[in-house]
């Protein structure tokens, strides 16, 4: 086959332009690898350069000591850092921590890291220096970044008040964490005497749920290994690890690691030897400024589990925490889009508060509807979520109920409504429905989670209503179905539900709803049944 000119031409225009995009993806990738290099440099060289590195110098000596590195005759620095990141401005005992590991380790950095300058100022010996974490708009941004301020292979986060008395206590732990080699032992620490008891513990971290669960874990003959720790320790961890952690320094310190290294799967091991003392006891002088601690451990606590999206935490004695909504505050979510609610997106499901108070707002209506002697039953979503889960579906966002329309003149709560809204003495907010002509009972005037009632009546022997949703449940159905309702658990209590529940969910949204779960709207998120 001859080739005509044109053909030629275009053939080499097409190589030519192949060899100049080779060549220039050559040029950017040794580009890229240069400023890779020059950043490394960079991270090296930060902390002498900014004047906040002052004292993590190499140090020039002899021995095996595991806490610097090197060998005789051999240039040699520091392998610890030793972190003080727990302490409160108005009562610590930094300067004197400093002044017990600097006395005994006189080579090792020391470094307190606050989020905002101390006031009054920290007295700190030399050797040791302050991080703040608070950037300043006339500091670079390495100035305030703790991964900068760090130069060796591992980190020992101290609490306030402790004190270094056995100066081999380090090398114990490093040895401790080196002969784990690679495994899930990422951890290791050490107990403070003469202070809160520090206990092993097991930490379960579901994103999924917005829960946290802390239980007690068993001690073994060489220490015990867990996911978290309660009390005052002393922890030694890589350097490398702590800083691949989202935030390697949140407060409280405790709270902050467990949760992020229980979500990799690591684990901390606790010895029994060697112990740390603390003189100070108590650590604070007043009972005021013990409550002032209480409260800043408090407000941090909150402050860190709202950032991590914790809405729920189960403590080792059975006690609960939540840091959600509640019924003076604002639902976890707002306007729900496409039958989606946000959370979905993130691959979470309904927060536990959420479920918490549609819970209640169920019970509560629920004993109203039966003293009343209104008819009802579990309708849509809430009687698949009773058949499925005895409880509301984990992922849905309200609960529905059909009621008899011929029975709402028998409650007081719902026969005014056409005058406005009922906010009764419990703070449960009565209305009629702005989206068509049913009812809504919320939660609170605040938290607007709700209680859908759906009127029905009947013509024919078929239960249908006067407002129709574009839901493909929202149907028309066959009276018997509701003759006789039959009681079935949901959410904690006994609700009445239609006789043949498969039947009428499968004529609600299809054959084998029941044994295949599914997100409200699979064309926006759809659920990973994989997961479950």
């Amino acid at each position: 086959m001859r080739i005509s000119f044109c053909q030629g031409l275009l053939t080499g225009a097409i190589v030519l332009n192949l060899l100049i995009l080779y060549y220039v993806s050559r040029a950017q990738q040794q580009m890229m690898e240069k400023r890779k290099e020059l950043g490394r440099g960079t991270r090296r060289a930060a902390l002498p350069a900014s004047g906040l590195g002052a004292g993590l110098g190499v140090l020039v000596g002899a021995g095996g000591d595991p806490g610097v590195v090197g060998g005789e005759g051999h240039s040699r620095g520091p392998r610890v850092t030793v972190l003080l990141r727990e302490f409160e401005n108005f009562e610590n005992y930094v300067g004197d921590v400093a002044n017990s590991f600097l006395h005994q380790r006189p080579e090792l950095p020391f470094l307190a890291v606050a989020d905002l300058s101390p006031y009054p100022p920290l007295v700190l010996p030399d050797g040791a220096r302050l991080l703040v974490l608070s950037p300043s708009p006339d500091q670079p941004p390495q100035a305030h970044r703790p991964e900068f301020h760090v130069q060796t292979e591992f980190v020992l986060l101290v609490p306030d008040g402790v004190e270094l008395e056995q100066p081999r206590a380090i090398e114990r732990l490093i040895r401790e964490l080196e002969g784990e080699g690679g495994g899930p032992v990422r951890l290791v620490a050490a107990p403070v005497l003469a202070r809160s008891a520090v206990q092993c513990l097991h930490l379960r971290v579901n994103l999924r749920e917005w829960t946290a669960t802390y239980s007690p874990a068993a001690s073994g003959s060489s220490g015990s290994v867990c996911t978290a720790l309660q009390g005052d320790a002393i922890v030694l961890i890589r350097t490398e690890d702590l800083f691949n952690l989202s935030v390697p320094l949140g407060r409280p310190l405790f709270s902050s690691l467990f949760i992020q290294t229980a979500l990799r799967g690591w684990k901390v091991k606790l010895l029994e030897n060697p112990c740390f003392s603390a003189n100070h006891r108590p650590l604070f002088s007043s009972a005021h400024n013990q409550w002032k601690a209480d409260t800043r451990l408090k407000e941090a606590t909150g402050k860190l589990m709202r950032s991590f999206g914790m809405k729920r935490l189960l403590m080792p004695d059975g006690k609960e925490q939540w840091y959600g909504c509640s019924k003076e505050t604002p639902r976890c979510f707002g306007t729900v889009q496409d039958d989606t609610p946000d959370y979905l997106y993130l691959d979470r499901w309904t927060p536990p508060c959420c479920l918490r108070a549609l819970r209640e707002t169920t019970k509560y209506v629920i004993n109203i509807l039966e003293s009343s002697g209104v008819r009802y039953w579990l309708e849509g979503g809430s009687l698949l979520g009773a058949i499925r889960h005895q409880d509301i579906i984990p992922w849905d966002y309200d609960v529905d109920l059909g009621i008899y329309l011929e029975d709402v003149p028998n409650c007081d709560h719902l026969k005014n409504l056409d005058s406005g809204s009922l906010v009764d003495a419990n703070g449960y907010v009565w209305e009629r429905a702005v989206e068509g002509d049913f009812y809504r009972v919320q939660y609170s005037e605040a938290n607007h989670l709700h209680v859908d009632l759906w009127p029905f009546y009947s013509r024919n022997g078929v239960m249908t209503k006067d407002t129709w949703t574009e839901h493909k449940q929202d149907v028309e159905f066959p009276e018997h179905f509701l003759q006789p309702l039959v009681p079935m658990p949901f959410a904690g209590i006994t609700a009445y539900g239609p006789n043949n529940h498969r039947a009428f969910l499968e004529l609600k949204f299809g054959e084998g709803v029941i044994e295949n779960p599914q997100y409200p709207n699979p064309a926006k998120k759809r659920l990973d049944r994989s997961k479950l």
